[in-house]
């Protein structure tokens, strides 16, 4: 088995190889279709290569994955190579080439086909949502240069506001700003909309984003965003890895004598998925069920800002749950998951209900009672967090240390601090 290195650049490919012990570089590759099938053709079947991740890892990795025994795309994180003293791209490559070797590199997940289409779909959305705020953000500094105050109307940008936005009367400069901006919004309405069409689409074939959407609160672009970043569920054997996974764990420090103290989130991980899981928590914290009442519970002791991070990180834990045990949301509000659905298959294309203007008022009837019930969920979640506290306030302390054992030692407390320590860091 040889193992070989691969310090990749936008046109070329530094490579160096390892065999019996030896390690030599052997030049450079161009980083195109018709070169990397050349050099994968002269690699052998049980050799080894490894690439850090970039933006064309996944296209190299699938060039190569054809002709040799295994692809490993590591972190560049992980190799040390940022941190070396001297960096050039022929040493890069052969230290790679030598890790990969001894064994010293762990591989990165790759997604699969739909992962990673979803997963540009949902970043263009995200650029044109962007770009679309900076000119709605441009219109307000217009109206905010010539003191205008804006009508008191539900949206500046829905039909109303843009029928007063056009009748102003304005500087010619001011003017011509405010018209190019309408313009951009219109086209990027337009092509936000097609992004749309086509993420419902596929939502509507994939289950799982069914299931989350079960979830009060969470809606279509939570859904795939939260599954675009993790691929299949069945990586993570348990909640902790998951939300470590995402960046919602608390960076832990410790030292010495001194108890573990515990900080902000580590904010690894998928920022897009963090971002869609605060978000959906908002609104998630905002409907009757054990979420508000786990969110109130925070929110009394660490404040709100902290409150919605737990959220999103019990959320978090919540889809692990409900994704390995093929279950929906037992707390759901089955109305408002028909509801979300519906709009689902219209943004995907499907026709609208002609001439039927109260189709939701059974609908709505039927969620005014589910929301009933999912207020007594949430004082059951209240009354049976506050019978464990009054539980363990109950229970005599357990003595720990050299002092547990009767006629073994003393009975007198151990002096030092990290004697008295009860839990661990």
């Amino acid at each position: 088995m040889r193992a070989v290195g691969l310090d990749i650049h936008r046109e070329f490919c530094e490579v160096a190889i390892m065999e019996a012990g030896e390690l030599r570089s052997v030049g450079r590759v161009k980083t195109t279709p018709e070169d990397l099938e050349l050099f994968a053709g002269s690699l052998g079947p049980d050799d080894w290569v490894a690439f850090e991740v970039s933006g064309n890892a996944a296209e190299i990795a699938r060039i190569l994955e054809g002709h040799v025994a295994r692809v490993v795309v590591v972190s560049p994180s992980d190799t040390g190579i940022r941190q070396a003293r001297a960096k050039t791209d022929r040493l890069d490559a052969r230290t790679l080439a030598r890790l990969l070797a001894a064994g010293s590199l762990e591989a990165v997940w790759m997604a699969d086909e739909r992962t990673r289409v979803m997963r540009r779909r949902l970043a263009r959305r995200a650029q044109l949502v962007g770009a679309r705020s900076r000119c709605k953000n441009e219109i307000h500094a217009v109206l905010i240069r010539r003191l205008i105050t804006a009508p008191k109307v539900s949206d500046l940008f829905g039909q109303a506001g843009r029928v007063w936005l056009r009748e102003l009367v304005l500087p010619l400069e001011e003017r011509e700003s405010l018209d190019a901006s309408m313009r951009q919004i219109e086209f990027l309405e337009g092509e936000i909309g097609d992004v749309d069409r086509l993420i419902a689409l596929d939502a509507l074939g994939w289950p799982e984003v069914k299931r989350l959407m079960s979830v009060p609160g969470v809606n279509v672009i939570c859904a795939t965003s939260f599954l675009a970043a993790i691929g299949d569920i069945r990586r993570f054997k348990n909640p902790r890895k998951l939300v470590g996974y995402l960046g919602l764990d608390p960076k832990i420090r410790q030292s010495g004598p001194s108890p573990g103290t515990s900080g902000h989130i580590s904010k690894q991980g998928s920022a897009s998925a963090r971002w869609a899981l605060v978000e959906a928590s908002w609104s998630t914290v905002r409907q009757p069920g054990p979420m508000r009442a786990f969110y109130q519970r925070v929110r009394a002791r660490r404040g709100h800002q902290i409150a919605v991070v737990a959220a999103a990180r019990k959320l978090a834990c919540l889809f692990w749950c409900l994704l390995t045990r093929g279950e929906d949301y037992a707390y759901q509000q089955p109305s408002l998951t028909k509801k979300k659905l519906r709009r689902l298959e219209i943004a995907a294309g499907a026709p609208k209900y002609q001439g039927r203007s109260n189709i939701w008022s059974t609908n709505n009837a039927m969620r005014q009672a589910e929301r009933a019930l999912a207020e007594q969920a949430e004082h059951a979640y209240r009354n049976t967090v506050r019978d464990w506290h009054a539980a363990q306030a109950k229970k005599p302390a357990v003595k720990v240390g050299a002092s547990a054992t009767k006629g073994r030692a003393s009975n007198k407390p151990t002096e030092g601090k990290a004697a008295r320590q009860t839990t661990s860091p």
